[in-house]
């Protein structure tokens, strides 16, 4: 069964989207722009980053 993990290691802060692209096997870019661009249409893309950033564990 496949968790999905941060990878802080890896990632460039904090290592959500690393992990989010690790586990959807994509690019991790893509998560990043998603995270942008939810931060400027609705505001609330940090917020979901950092509980996202606490809520998932960590690999390492």
């Amino acid at each position: 069964m496949r968790r999905i993990v941060r990878d802080s290691y890896n990632g460039i802060f904090g290592g959500v989207c690393e992990g989010f692209g690790e586990y959807f096997q994509t690019d991790p870019v893509i998560f990043r722009l998603l995270f942008i661009a939810m931060f400027f249409l609705f505001g609330g893309g940090i917020f979901i980053y950092l509980v996202a950033w606490i809520i998932i564990p960590d690999r390492y």
